[in-house]
């Protein structure tokens, strides 16, 4: 036997709430003639006869109690179903998964989302942080919706990737209490003595690369002494006399860091998303406000730039 339409469980349920065909019938807005055409080729299909026939209309057999009840389940799934897609299109629930670096997940993006839940707090975040690296293959796997990394993207499979510029980072260096640039608001990198004690990103971290890029054009040779994943242990390290380290501006309040008088550290961020899959809508919308949010205004040309990779 053919799978059932919901059509036609909800016409066997109208009949059986009437009790006659014909009543049924005009209620459901069809002939009464094709309702009975149906009534009589589904029982035929099942075998069994779902109604008595009476004088008065038509009661349920024990077979059509059963169906009847079977019918009302399908019919309340089906409905349920509906009105949870139109929850996800209507932003009154689903959920969001996002990946992002330290400086992205710390500082950046506690405010969008806070914003974000405001206008809509049926929605749930899963907020991963992690390398660049790995918040691009968790956007590529499916694992997260959207992704904020440090650019250029390189490794495999980032081409399936949509990347959008986002925001201009500089990065800062904060010093110990004490220490002999403290009260300074700028650096030369010669101010940064071979064996310098600094805490650095994890190796391999692509702020890390960066940052390490930066110190070996310009000579310099500090003694990292510890990595660290999180902003606020680097910095609590340094208050703490571990030693230097450079940081996000984001990180920092007014005032806070020190800038570099000779082209000093700085990256680009975007966001990243599957190029191949239609965001679901609240997806879509936070990537709207997240664009709409780029802390320091739109991103500019060098992001742009960035975003398609070195140069060749």
């Amino acid at each position: 036997m053919a799978p059932m339409e919901l059509t036609t469980l909800r016409q066997v349920r109208a009949i059986a709430q009437h009790g006659h065909v014909t009543r049924a019938a005009h209620a459901l807005g069809i002939s009464q003639p094709a309702l009975s055409a149906m009534l009589k080729k589904l029982e035929a299909d099942l075998g069994l006869e779902l109604f008595h026939r009476t004088g008065r209309g038509v009661e349920l057999t024990e077979a059509g109690r059963v169906f009847l009840r079977h019918a009302e389940d399908a019919l309340r799934a089906s409905e349920q179903a509906r009105r949870a897609v139109r929850a996800l299109a209507g932003l009154e629930g689903g959920s969001i998964a996002l990946g992002g670096g330290a400086t992205a997940i710390t500082c950046l993006l506690p405010p969008v989302i806070s914003a974000f839940r405001r206008a809509h707090p049926g929605l749930r975040f899963s907020v991963r942080e992690a390398g660049s690296r790995a918040v691009a293959q968790g956007v590529l796997s499916g694992e997260l919706d959207l992704g904020i990394v440090t650019l250029p993207l390189e490794g495999p499979g980032t081409a399936d990737l949509l990347v959008r510029p986002w925001a201009e980072d500089a990065l800062k260096l904060i010093v110990p209490p004490g220490h002999r640039l403290s009260g300074a608001r700028s650096f030369r990198w010669k101010d940064i003595a071979a064996g310098e004690p600094m805490i650095a990103f994890e190796a391999g971290s692509a702020v890390r690369m960066v940052i390490d890029r930066a110190l070996a054009e310009h000579g310099v040779s500090p003694d990292v002494v510890m990595e660290l994943r999180s902003i606020e242990g680097i910095k609590r390290m340094v208050e703490a006399g571990v030693g230097m380290a450079l940081v996000s501006r984001f990180a920092l309040g007014p005032g806070e860091g020190l800038d570099c008088r000779e082209g000093g550290v700085s990256r680009s961020l975007a966001i990243v998303r599957r190029r191949d899959r239609v965001p679901s809508p609240a997806a879509a919308a936070f990537e709207k406000l997240l664009i709409g949010s780029a802390p320091g205004g739109p991103a500019g040309g060098r992001a742009a730039r960035a975003a398609r990779g070195p140069s060749r």
